[in-house]
C-alpha cells in the first residue's frame, strides 16, 4: 500500500456566513477577500506541513493545480513542488498535477516537470488532469467542446519532447512549434509515472488503460459514493482485459485521527464544517459547461462531483454540511487509530484502490492540529495498513537516483552557511 500526504491548500479565513453572502468560492469570489498579508502565513504553514508529512514517513506527498477560488491556493503546484524537491529527501512528489490544455505552449509543462524530477533525483510523479470546468473553461476562458482534444493534443507534445533525442517540428491542430527540444530532461527514463485525477469519465478510463497510466479519483464524498465510480472503472478495465492490479488507481480521502472517536469527532468538526459548507460552495453556472462532459459519459448518467456540489447543496440542500452527517456519510474517516485503520482497510480492498491519498489537513485546521493529525496517522495507522496488497507489483511508482548519486538535501538551514 501507497500512503500518500495530499494538501489542496484551501484559504482558511472566509468570513463567517460567506455561503450566505457571496455565490461561489470559486471563478467570481471577490478580491477583497484575500488578505495577502494572511496568505503569506498560509502558503508558510502548509508548506512546513508538507515538508513534516515527508519527515513523518509518507510514501509521497501531493499538490495541484487550481485558480481564481478560495478552495485551493495553488495556481502553480510546480512552484510548491520544486521547493519540496529541495526539501525533502526520499519522498516521492506527486503533482497532481499541471491542466495540461491551460498551458501554451505544453512544452512548459514538460520542463518545468523535468525541472522538478532533476531536482528531487527522480522523484516525481506527473499529474496530468484534464481540469475542472471552473479552472479551465471559466477561470482560463477553454471552449469545453475542444478541451478535451488540447489536452490529448498536449499529452501527445510533452511525452515525445521527454523522449524524442533530437529536436524536432510539432504541426498540432491547437500547438504548432518549429524547434522543439527541452532541456532540461527528466531524470527519470523514459518520463516520470504519469497518474491522472478524474471525475469518473468513462473516456478517461479507457485512456488510462490503452497508455497504462494510473486512475486517481481525487473525491470530496469519500468512499460510499466514491465506490461507484471505482467499480465503473474497474469494471472498464475489465472489459479491456486488463489485470485487476490495485496500483492502477488512486483515492482521496479525508481522515482525522484521534484518541478515539468522539475526540476525534470533536478535533474534526470545525474544519469539516468548513470545508463543505465553504470550499465547496460552487455556483450551478460553473459546475457544467455545455460540452465539457463527453457524449458517452452524460448517456451512462455519469455526473461529475463538481455538479454533484452546485446542484445538490444550493437546490436539494442535501450535501451534509453538519459534522455528524458529514461522518456518517463517509465524506471524512474518522476515530481512533485502530478505528481509523479499519475502515481505511475496508476502503482499500473494496475500492481495490492501492494508492491512498489522505486529506489530512481540511478547511480551517490549524498547524498544530494538522501537525497531531499527521503524526498520528504516520505512527500509529500506517503500520496497520503498509502490507496491504504486497502481492502486487508497483509499476506506476518513481524510480530515482541511487541515494549516493544525489545531492544532500534538506537545503541549509537559516546561519548553517555563516556557521560554517
Amino acid at each position: 500500500m501507497r500512503l500518500m500526504w495530499f494538501h489542496l491548500m484551501p484559504y482558511t479565513e472566509l468570513p463567517a456566513g460567506f455561503r450566505d453572502k457571496h455565490p461561489s468560492v470559486w471563478v467570481d469570489i471577490h478580491s477583497s477577500l484575500f488578505d495577502p498579508r494572511r496568505a503569506h502565513h498560509m502558503y508558510n504553514d502548509f508548506m512546513d506541513e508538507l515538508e513534516y508529512a515527508a519527515e513523518c514517513g509518507f510514501d509521497a506527498i501531493c499538490v495541484n493545480e487550481h485558480h481564481s477560488n478560495g478552495y485551493g491556493l495553488m495556481p502553480s503546484p510546480n512552484l510548491i513542488a520544486s521547493s519540496l524537491a529541495r526539501r525533502t529527501a526520499d519522498t516521492a512528489i506527486c503533482v497532481m498535477g499541471n491542466s495540461l490544455a491551460l498551458y501554451n505552449p505544453p512544452t512548459r509543462v514538460a520542463e518545468e516537470f523535468a525541472m522538478i524530477d532533476c531536482i528531487s533525483g527522480g522523484r516525481l510523479i506527473a499529474g496530468f488532469p484534464v481540469g475542472s470546468p471552473m479552472d479551465t473553461c471559466y477561470a482560463y476562458g477553454q471552449n469545453p467542446s475542444t478541451l478535451r482534444e488540447r489536452y490529448h493534443e498536449a499529452h501527445d507534445l510533452i511525452l515525445r519532447a521527454w523522449t524524442d533525442k533530437d529536436t524536432f517540428a510539432f504541426n498540432g491542430r491547437y500547438n504548432q512549434q518549429r524547434y522543439v527540444n527541452i532541456w532540461p530532461r527528466p531524470v527519470q527514463n523514459p518520463h516520470p509515472p504519469i497518474w491522472v485525477p478524474g471525475g469518473g469519465s468513462v473516456e478517461t478510463w479507457r485512456w488510462c488503460a490503452e497508455m497504462d497510466y494510473v486512475y486517481c479519483y481525487l473525491s470530496y464524498y469519500g468512499y460510499k459514493i466514491g465506490k461507484a465510480t471505482m467499480d465503473g472503472f474497474w469494471n472498464e478495465m475489465d472489459s479491456l482485459g486488463k489485470d485487476r492490479n490495485p496500483y492502477r488507481a488512486g483515492f482521496l480521502q479525508f481522515v482525522g485521527v484521534g484518541e478515539s472517536r468522539q475526540h476525534a469527532m470533536d478535533l474534526y468538526a470545525q474544519s469539516a464544517e468548513y470545508f463543505y459548507g465553504n470550499c465547496l460552495h460552487i455556483d450551478a453556472r460553473f459546475a457544467a459547461p455545455p460540452g465539457y462532459a463527453t457524449e458517452v459519459t452524460q448517456r451512462k448518467g455519469l455526473q461529475s462531483q463538481v455538479a454533484k456540489a452546485s446542484e445538490y447543496a444550493d437546490k436539494f440542500n442535501t450535501l451534509a454540511r453538519e459534522m455528524d452527517a458529514i461522518v456518517e456519510n463517509g465524506y471524512v474517516i474518522v476515530g481512533s487509530p485502530d478505528e481509523v485503520a479499519e475502515q481505511l482497510h475496508e476502503v482499500a480492498t473494496n475500492l481495490n484502490v492501492g494508492n491512498l491519498m489522505m486529506l489530512l489537513q481540511f478547511g480551517n485546521m490549524s498547524k498544530e492540529l494538522t501537525r497531531y493529525n499527521t503524526r498520528m496517522f504516520a505512527q500509529h495507522v500506517t503500520p496497520k495498513l503498509k502490507s496491504l496488497f504486497s502481492e502486487w507489483e508497483h509499476r506506476w511508482w518513481p524510480q530515482p537516483m541511487d541515494v549516493s548519486l544525489r545531492a544532500a538535501v534538506p537545503a541549509y538551514t537559516p546561519g548553517q552557511l555563516a556557521a560554517e
